[in-house]
């Protein structure tokens, strides 16, 4: 089945805002720290973390210093979805869609 040329047009510049959406998520960076700088996770924009610091001095608490990690991956996961809605809301304003259609 053969679409209309204007609809044509409107999927190739879809999948290719989709494609330079998929580049531009794939290259945020987050960082979140829990505890006052105690526990500190950098993470990517497919949530991949890429890095844990811990401040040795909390080594001898691990129970608070499992919470902290945990609590520090969320909030990183969070920053994460936060950067690509951000993303894909800048990206799909210039579509002209109706608000709330994405």
């Amino acid at each position: 089945m053969k679409m209309p040329g204007n609809m044509q047009a409107m999927m190739k510049q879809a999948q290719k805002m989709q494609e330079q959406l998929q580049q531009q998520v794939a290259a945020i960076r987050v960082e979140a720290s829990t505890g006052g700088g105690i526990v500190t996770v950098k993470m990517d924009g497919q949530k991949h973390v890429l890095e844990v610091k811990i401040d040795p001095e909390a080594a001898g608490d691990v129970e608070m210093l499992q919470d902290m990690v945990l609590a520090a991956v969320n909030e990183a996961a969070k920053k994460v979805d936060e950067e690509a809605q951000s993303l894909m809301g800048g990206m799909l304003g210039g579509l002209g869609l109706p608000p709330g259609m994405f």
